[in-house]
Formats: C-alpha cells, structure tokens, sequence
C-alpha cells in the first residue's frame, strides 16, 4: 500500500491533509482493536492497520521534500526519526503504565493499551491536519514573503519548483523503477534495515541479559535516547558539509563493532554497551540514505514520491523474515553473524552508489545527457550534480 499512496500524494493538491487523514484512521483502527474477541477479528484488524498505516512514512518523507531542499533534509529526516526512536524508548514504559488499568471497566489491560494510544493519536492527527500546510506557498505563520524565500530556497537547489502534472503517477513509477540509482540506494538500505529488525526484539535481547521485566524495558531506553542525539548530530553534519557516503558508511563502521562484540561475548557490560551502539549507528545511517534517495531520485515530483515508497516498502521486508533469527537466546548467534554480514553488504552498496553518482557528475561536468533518469533540463540548466 505504500506504494499506490504516495503516489495519491505526489499527484494531490492537499498531501499535509492527506497524512493527516492516514493518521487519523491509523488510530481508529488501533483503538477498535480493543473490541476485537476472535483470532478473526485481530486478524482483520491487523490488515486494516497495515492498509492505513502504510500512508504515513513514506508520505510524511516525500512531505518533507516539499519544503526542505538537499542541503536541508538530513537533518530534517533525522528529526522525523527521532519521534520513532523515542516512541521505542519510552514506548515500553508507558505501555506497562497503561497496563496497570488491568479491570478497570472491566477491561483488560492490552483493551486499555490499544484504546488509549489509539484515542491519543485520532486526537493528535485531528489537530495537526490544521496546521500541516499542503504547499510551501502558503504556510502558517509564514508571511507571503518569507513563503515567496522556502519557493526559492528550493528552486535554488532543485533548479525548477515541483509540478505534480508533470508526468503521471504511473510515468513516476516506471521512471523509479528504471532507475539504477533506485536499486543501489535499495541495496543500501535494506541491508542496513535487516540489522535494524533487531529493534523488534530489543526487550528480547536486552532480556538476555538477566534482569525482570521491569528492568529490562528501562534498560532499552537509554539506547534509544542516544540513538536520537546521534541522528541528529549526523544528519546536521551531513547537511552541513553536503557530504553522504562517509555519514552512511562511517556510522555502519560501529555497527560491525556492535555486532562483533554481541557475537564475541556474554559479558553484561560488553554486550550492553553493543545494544547502545545498535540503535544509534545504524539509524544514523538510515537517514542520512534516505535523504541521499530523496536527493538523487529528486523530480519528477512523482518519480520522487514513488521512489520513495517503493525503497521503504521493499526495505522494511526484513521484518517478517529476520523474526527466524532471533533464536538461540541468550547470544542469538546466528542473528548477529547475519547481521555483521548484512553490515558489510550496506557498505558495499553505498560504495557503489558512490562511484556510480562519481561517474554521472563527471559526465555531467563533460557536457553529456544522462537521458530520462538523469537531472531535468530544469535542473542542468541550474547546474544540478549529485551530493556524493
């Protein structure tokens, strides 16, 4: 679904409404959960979930792209992530809270989880959909001129403004399809989301270390919390030196560390020190590779937006196989061996994304065509090159 809904946004007048919207019914679905009473009924539930869901992140980050130019959206990236990672901190900690109103109204506990986190985000999406703007020509609390300043600042850097008539949404999907850099990008991101999945089983992992329930969601969040200042930090820097291989590969080197330690080890220091550096390097990656996918696969506006949806769809694929390996606890063995080899195939991929965008900015530096997944007349005409 990921796919066919960004590229509903990328066409539509009003995408800042639209994920709102998503947003909204995201937590109806979650709340109507808490009636479920058959395996049936949480099954159906769970495919509306999928359905709804699915609208938010890829269009949030095609969002993103619509204010905020290359230079810009590293670190914006960075800061949509962190609202994930502090959820994956203090998510644990506020479900047990929530937990405790087991029989309250005669409801159960995980009744009240779903029904309070699903209320609470309905609420949210309602009032944000008054404040997202759908354009950056009109922005609230934004002056007509300092609105007329985003316009420029990313035409600046795109060399033409954003027309979703441009091509079709289909046109935008073949084009994305068809485009080498898609599949290095691809490449990039999906093995680094393979070592990602061990966020699914962090309370698992941390578990194995000894400690009660209790303890152990308390010891998962400082990982998390780190993991935050660590994406900003290097989507900043990233933005701020317009540099993308070496805050990709750089962050990915301390996930082999990461992960040699888990491997090596049973100790409870060693390997909890490995469980702080996970979340924090592989994530600090992550986006900055997706603002090198929002960067690279910039217009057409609905090429974008599909490219965008179609890296994240296929790179979150990880999460249903990866659950086979967390076995064998307490060292889970073959989960960290995958995931060091899945370390060294992201780096490897991002290599070759490198060298490959090395060699089209050459070609663009001799005067040479790149053909239709290349940069637009717009964009040569503002000497567009690709960030390396």
């Amino acid at each position: 679904m990921q796919i066919p809904s960004n590229m509903i946004v990328g066409k539509i007048k009003w995408p800042g409404l639209y994920i709102c919207l998503g947003m909204a019914a995201w937590g109806i679905v979650s709340a109507l959960m808490a009636i479920v009473h058959n395996y049936g009924g949480l099954l159906a539930a769970r495919i509306f979930l999928g359905f709804v869901e699915a609208i938010f992140f890829p269009g949030a980050l095609y969002f993103l792209s619509l204010f905020y130019n290359r230079r810009q959206y590293a670190f914006r990236t960075a800061i949509l992530y962190s609202g994930s990672q502090l959820g994956n901190a203090f998510g644990g900690l506020f479900a047990i809270a929530i937990l405790n109103l087991e029989g309250k109204h005669g409801l159960e506990g995980w009744r009240w989880l779903f029904l309070v986190e699903g209320v609470m985000t309905t609420g949210l999406a309602i009032i944000f959909a008054f404040i997202l703007p759908n354009s950056n020509k009109k922005i609230l609390n934004l002056t007509e001129e300092e609105c007329e300043w985003v316009q420029w600042n990313f035409i600046k850097d795109q060399g033409q403004e954003d027309n979703s008539d441009e091509i079709t949404a289909t046109r935008g999907l073949v084009l994305a399809l068809t485009d080498v850099k898609t599949w290095l990008l691809c490449g990039t991101l999906y093995a680094t989301y393979i070592v990602g999945a061990v966020v699914n089983f962090f309370p698992s992992v941390v578990g194995g270390l000894g400690y009660d329930r209790n303890t152990t969601y308390g010891l998962t969040a400082p990982p998390f919390i780190l993991c935050v200042f660590c994406m900003l930090i290097n989507g900043f820097h990233s933005d701020r030196t317009q540099e993308r291989f070496w805050h990709v590969v750089g962050p990915l080197g301390v996930t082999l560390v990461a992960n040699v330690i888990a491997v090596s080890t049973l100790s409870i220091g060693a390997r909890y020190t490995a469980m702080m550096l996970l979340p924090a390097s592989f994530y600090s990656s992550a986006v900055v590779t997706l603002s090198w996918i929002t960067g690279s696969l910039s217009q057409p506006a609905a090429k974008r937006a599909s490219a965008i949806a179609l890296i994240n769809a296929l790179c979150n694929t990880p999460n249903i196989w990866a659950s086979y390996l967390y076995g064998g606890a307490p060292r889970f063995l073959v989960a960290f061996i995958v995931n060091l080899a899945a370390t060294g195939m992201a780096i490897g991929f991002a290599a070759a994304t490198r060298v490959y965008l090395g060699r089209q900015n050459a070609k663009l530096d001799r005067g040479q065509t790149l053909g239709k997944n290349g940069p637009t007349e717009a964009q040569l005409a503002g000497n567009y090159r690709y960030l390396l």
